[in-house]
């Protein structure tokens, strides 16, 4: 007899298992949690160093095993250490696009105590300055395009830099000097001793308004996540071998190999990819940018079995013109989150990809990218949720005033669980707005059902209040996906008024699909209510417009159609 969702949970999660779950008291707060966790980042790494040859790393020509890995990680831990005088506490900024070395010196900050800053890749100098003054960074470690656009911010603010992949001759900014140069082969990481609830990254979120908020998490936080994701595998596996195809499944036999194509600089590319993949011993293909051709080369050159991205870089797949060419059969799993995706594309990975299974996973930065997952044949049974959570995490739907609501009822999601962010870098209050007693506001607005299935419908700042009417965004958006024609869409609100916002989309569509508002609108309109179907329709000739995140930009949306000629 199969077992249910519930019971699989409860059986890997039981007294002396790997994900046995009990409680601990997190600042102030009493928390379930995982008790087999590693207590801090560097014990999990130098664990993971141990594997020796094993391979770990693949960028383009390039191959690295675990031992090389942490060799460098050493030697970079060293040079941080007693070249530049970084000590526990202190915060180490990088800034690159996803080069082995983003990796090394990620492990190597946190593995002498130090606070790792994420920058955004795609800043521009004046953002460069706000994170690095924000943050107090006191060494910034870049590649050549990064490097330069540090420059004047670092000369400021008193900042070492660091380059790394820099061509031979290449001229330096005053005071920076190569990693290359300053690495002492053979270093030994420096001793330090590292408290679980030390702080360990600062990821700036990507915001709608205002300067981003650097969110911080501890080593706890950070390694509490992984062992999340690791309890949804074993208890997904735990499903199907009880379900008789178990033993014979290619998703559990298989030697795991992720392609990363999504920036390590985003809480999804540094922790669910890059450190699930580091502590659990899968290789990881890097890209040195997103390209569906390319990425189709790796998949089959590399026997990828997981891709992880946003719901576009799916379709992008699938839509690519000589995707039919490429050998995908070892990918056994094809997800991601960042946005929601539509039930069309569910179903076409799921008739496209062979033994790959669909699914998606809820989680923001604050987060450490865990929440609630979605997978295989509750994915295509639920294809509009993103699915139920482990049981370290708690989740209420709750009204405007913090009450909890029954299973069903629309309102604000909140978390909790030990995963999350200790709050927002000298911010306390947005930190007090977000975090409620240990409870994380999301800012989403969805539902849970009867079965814990939850349903993310949208922001609640993006949802559109027509006329008194409440329009979830999402729902508009699945429904235009249906349309053949449809490549992209974003559903938004601008203002109207009488009604006070109107129904708004921004579409693009598919090479050579010829595509009108009033098509479009027709198509909605046989599925949704007369409120739902956008008034304001607008066919882009090119795609939309994504943050780094690979989240669409609604608010640039909004304001391009404000002067545009929409119908």
């Amino acid at each position: 007899m199969p077992l249910s969702y519930e019971e699989a949970m409860a059986a890997v999660t039981a007294p002396g298992q790997r994900f046995e779950v009990g409680t601990a008291v997190v600042r102030g707060v009493e928390t379930k949690v995982f008790v087999n966790a590693p207590l801090t980042l560097r014990e999990a790494l130098g664990m993971a160093h141990q594997r020796g040859d094993q391979p770990f790393l693949v960028y383009e020509d390039e191959r690295w095993s675990f031992g090389d890995v942490g060799r460098q990680v050493a030697e970079i831990g060293s040079v941080l250490v007693n070249r530049y005088g970084v000590r526990k506490g202190d915060r180490v900024a990088i800034a690159m696009r996803n080069y082995p070395e983003w990796v090394t010196t990620f492990a190597a900050v946190v593995s002498i105590g130090a606070i790792s800053v994420s920058m955004n890749a795609w800043w521009t100098e004046a953002e460069i300055d706000y994170a690095l003054e924000d943050s107090g960074a006191k060494v910034l470690v870049a590649d050549p395009e990064r490097l330069a656009r540090s420059a004047g911010p670092a000369a400021r603010l008193g900042v070492r830099l660091v380059g790394v992949r820099l061509a031979e001759g290449a001229e330096l900014p005053a005071g920076a000097e190569r990693l290359d140069d300053v690495l002492v082969a053979g270093a030994e990481l420096p001793e330090v001793e590292i408290d679980p609830d030390d702080d360990a990254t600062i990821l700036y979120t990507s915001g709608t308004t205002g300067q981003p908020k650097g969110a911080v998490s501890t080593h706890r936080a950070i390694l509490q996540a992984l062992m999340g994701f690791g309890c949804r595998v074993a208890g997904e596996a735990l499903r199907r071998q009880s379900a008789g195809d178990g033993a014979a499944s290619p998703a559990i036999a298989a030697e795991p190999v992720f392609i990363l194509v999504v920036p390590l600089f985003h809480v999804t590319g540094c922790v669910a990819v890059m450190l699930s993949c580091y502590l659990g011993g899968a290789k990881l293909v890097m890209m040195y940018k997103w390209d569906p051709g390319r990425a189709l080369e790796l998949i089959e050159r590399e026997r990828v079995t997981n891709f992880v991205g946003v719901p576009t870089q799916s379709w992008d797949l699938i839509e690519h013109p000589r995707f039919s060419e490429f050998d995908t059969s070892s990918l056994l799993s094809v997800g991601g989150g960042g946005a929601p995706a539509p039930p069309e594309l569910v179903r076409r990975v799921a008739s496209n990809f062979g033994s790959g299974r669909p699914g998606i996973g809820y989680g923001m930065t604050e987060t450490n990218a865990y929440g609630p997952q979605n997978a295989g044949e509750d994915y295509l049974s639920h294809p509009t949720s993103t699915g139920r959570g482990t049981p370290i995490l708690d989740l209420e739907v709750r009204d405007p005033d913090g009450r909890p609501l029954p299973a069903g009822e629309r309102g604000e999601i909140w978390f909790k669980g030990p995963h999350l962010i200790r709050g927002y870098w000298n911010k306390p209050e947005a930190t007090a707005e977000t975090i409620v007693d240990g409870w994380l506001r999301s800012g989403d607005v969805g539902r849970i059902d009867e079965e814990g299935f939850v349903y993310v419908e949208d922001r609640a700042k993006d949802m559109v209040l027509r006329g008194g009417e409440n329009v979830y965004c999402a729902e508009v958006e699945a429904v235009i996906y249906e349309h053949p024609a449809v490549y992209e869409a974003a559903v938004f609100g601008v203002p109207h008024e009488r009604l006070g916002e109107e129904v708004a989309a921004a579409v693009y569509p598919k090479p050579g699909a010829t595509l009108t508002p009033e098509e479009l609108r027709e198509h909605v309109a046989q599925r949704l209510a007369p409120f739902k179907v956008p008034s304001r329709v607008v066919i882009v000739g090119e795609a939309l417009p994504r943050n780094a995140a690979g989240k669409i930009l609604k608010r640039q949306l909004r304001e391009e159609l404000a002067g545009a000629g929409a119908s």
